[in-house]
């Protein structure tokens, strides 16, 4: 495009560039223009000009090429149109939001997949709302088959939680037939010249209530090498009936000297009668309590206004150990060891990695409980419990004695004053709870011993470092595996224990380097081989 002034400044002239069109001619009269005037007007027209012929040419390839990017992107904005596409998805949306609020027809058959849904669409000609209609009933479904599997592999998980593995019992079987047929497998633990240790207050006393062989082995040898003074080592394992035999002819044959271990059974402590222990007699034979841990997990519960999340935490606290006596053991720890002064109770699927003699010279400050808190700490899954994650607050009695904000604790690794204990009625309290929820049918409380533990402890615990006991291993598969490293004791509290198949595989070695795996009976069990 090119602009031409004539020498008289009489005309303006506008051609293209070949000079053979002229797009615009102006005349001048110089009477009436003045120069100044002039040089305004060619200012505006140089500025306009190349709008006009951008618009021209935008209309133009418009009309000659409808597939025209520019006319697709500029032309509609230019003249102030809606791009074709724009109005598709603004239909479409439309449609969708239709179909959201009808209902899906009984009987509609849907395709199993997308490509199938695609070659629907292709023989049947559908329209736009016959397909989102179809579409959302596809996805819909599949919501539900997600979260179908997602409670029945939680259903699996927990019976395979509750079972006991086939190498496990062999273990038990044999060495239960060993202790009948070997005279060194049942002799006396420990030796007689060691059972004054037994009651002897200078010695660090550790008591394990487990009716698993292997995980009781572990806990033992664990802590006799983890330890700077094993020679003060003295552990007290308790046992059921039917464990007793194999229990005892694991430690008789497979000693862990300089440290002593005393083997006993429930049914050998003289305290442990009917009246004593009138509360665990009734929840043991309670015909509803055991509908609620043996029945079916799945009968009453409303799975589609359930979280997976919420329906594995109710199933965890059906477990069948929380109505085992061995789980309550520990509340009448005072009784059982009356010669003793302090002791540290340890659950069964713990790992000992650090010395804890220091554990005795803590200052409890008059209280009982040493435990290390749960509602603080880097994991907030783990570490996030407080009363209201245990207790029903709607039940009025609940709501009138405690504090849902109030900091919960863990059992698994604590240190107890047994001296201390005697002067309080914490085992009168916890029996008090304990029938308290079984006339409220088991609406109080759901979860095991620890909840009427909570309420007995209540003003009796101290607060330890949180390093000593290192909680979540055996649910929580995200555990940051320095921090595991770092822990006096690790605690595979949960579901997934590290002799279970379910188990972590990148936790397991934490504890499978205190297996004896070079031992006859762990080797011919095929004990996780």
């Amino acid at each position: 495009m090119q602009l031409h002034i004539s020498p008289s400044m009489r005309s303006i002239t506008i051609s293209s560039s070949n000079e053979f069109i002229d797009l615009m001619k102006i005349k001048v009269a110089a009477r009436h223009i003045s120069y100044r005037t002039l040089f305004h007007t060619i200012l505006i027209l140089a500025f306009l000009l190349p709008f006009v012929f951008i618009l021209t040419a935008v209309v133009t390839l418009e009309g000659v090429n409808k597939c025209s990017s520019i006319g697709r992107r500029l032309g509609p904005r230019l003249l102030g149109r809606i791009d074709d596409s724009e109005r598709l998805v603004r239909d479409f949306y439309k449609i969708l939001n239709e179909v959201s609020t009808q209902e899906i027809p009984d009987g509609l058959k849907l395709p199993d997949s997308f490509s199938q849904l695609v070659s629907d669409m292709k023989n049947n000609h559908y329209d736009a709302k016959t397909f989102s209609l179809v579409l959302r009933a596809m996805i819909e479904k599949f919501e539900r088959d997600i979260r179908e599997s997602k409670f029945a592999e939680l259903m699996n998980k927990h019976f395979a939680a509750s079972s006991v593995p086939k190498g496990i019992h062999c273990l038990s079987l044999r060495l239960t037939d060993e202790y009948s047929s070997n005279a060194h497998a049942r002799r006396q633990l420990p030796s007689p010249e060691f059972l004054p240790l037994l009651s002897d207050n200078a010695y660090h006393h550790f008591v394990l209530a487990t009716d698993n062989i292997l995980a009781a082995s572990v806990v033992v040898s664990s802590a006799v090498q983890s330890s700077s003074k094993p020679e003060k080592i003295v552990f007290h394992v308790i046992t059921d009936k039917k464990t007793y035999a194999g229990m005892h002819s694991w430690f008789a044959l497979n000693s862990v000297a300089p440290a002593i271990v005393e083997v006993k059974s429930v049914h050998q402590f003289d305290w442990l009668t009917r009246e004593n222990v009138p509360v665990l007699e009734a929840v043991e034979s309670h015909n509803g309590i055991r509908n609620y841990y043996h029945g079916n997990h799945i009968a009453g519960a409303n799975l589609s206004e359930t979280t997976p999340r919420t329906f594995a935490s109710k199933l965890q606290s059906r477990s069948p150990k929380y109505i085992s006596l061995l789980n309550h053991l520990r509340i009448y720890l005072p009784e059982l060891f009356p010669n003793l002064d302090k002791v540290v109770f340890l659950d069964d699927d713990i790992v000992i990695q650090r010395d804890l003699s220091p554990l005795w010279d803590i200052d409890l400050n008059g209280k009982v409980n040493g435990a290390v808190e749960t509602c603080r700490g880097e994991d907030q899954w783990v570490m996030s419990k407080r009363l209201r994650n245990y207790f029903n607050f709607s039940h009025p009695l609940i709501a009138k004695h405690l504090d849902p904000e109030e900091c919960a604790w863990a059992y698994g690794m604590n240190i107890f004053d047994l001296r201390t204990w005697r002067k309080t009625n914490i085992r009168e309290t916890y029996h008090s709870w304990l029938k308290e929820n079984l006339k409220s049918n088991l609406t109080m409380w759901k979860l095991g011993t620890l909840p009427p533990a909570l309420i007995a402890f209540k003003g009796h615990v101290q607060a330890i470092d949180s390093s000593w006991h290192m909680l979540g291993l055996g649910y929580q598969s995200k555990t940051n595996l320095e921090n595991v490293k770092k822990a006096a004791v690790i605690h595979y509290n949960g579901q997934s224990k590290p002799w279970l198949e379910i188990g972590f595989e990148h936790l397991r070695p934490f504890w499978t380097k205190y297996v004896n795996y070079t031992n006859d009976f762990i080797k011919n069990c095929h004990i996780l081989e």
